[in-house]
C-alpha cells in the first residue's frame, strides 16, 4: 500500500478548474444554480477529482503513467476532505489501483492505474 494522501478542493480550486478546461457548467461554480439542478449546492468537477488520483500516482512512484481509468462513485462536494489511497496489484507489471475518499469513507473514485515500468 502507498502512503495515503490528503486533499481539500477548495471551492477556488473549483473556480481556477473552470477557467483552465473551459468547463463553466454553473452546478460546479453557483449553488443557487445547482440547487435548482436538484443538488445541495456546487459538486466539484469529476475530472478535477480524477486529476488528484493522477497526482497521488505520480507521487508514489517516479515512472511515467500509461493509462488511469476511474468510475466516480459519489458526488465530491467542495471543502470536503479527500483521501487519496493507492496499492499495486502486479508491480511488475506496473499496475496499481487508487481509491479516493471523503472522512467519512464514502468513496468518491476507483480506479485502476498502469506506468511504464523503469522508464529512462
Amino acid at each position: 500500500m502507498f502512503d495515503e494522501r490528503e486533499w481539500t478542493i477548495t471551492e477556488k480550486d473549483v473556480h481556477s478548474y473552470a477557467l483552465a478546461s473551459g468547463d463553466h457548467n454553473p452546478i460546479h461554480t453557483n449553488a443557487e444554480a445547482a440547487k435548482k439542478a436538484g443538488l445541495p449546492g456546487c459538486i466539484v468537477h469529476g475530472m478535477l477529482v480524477m486529476a488528484l488520483g493522477a497526482r497521488a500516482v505520480r507521487e508514489w512512484q517516479p515512472d511515467p503513467i500509461r493509462s488511469l481509468d476511474a468510475r466516480f462513485q459519489a458526488m465530491t462536494y467542495p471543502n470536503e476532505l479527500l483521501r487519496i489511497k493507492g496499492s499495486w496489484t502486479n508491480g511488475e507489471e506496473g499496475i496499481g489501483i487508487v481509491q479516493i475518499e471523503n472522512k467519512k469513507g464514502d468513496i468518491k473514485m476507483k480506479g485502476t492505474f498502469s506506468v511504464k515500468r523503469n522508464a529512462l
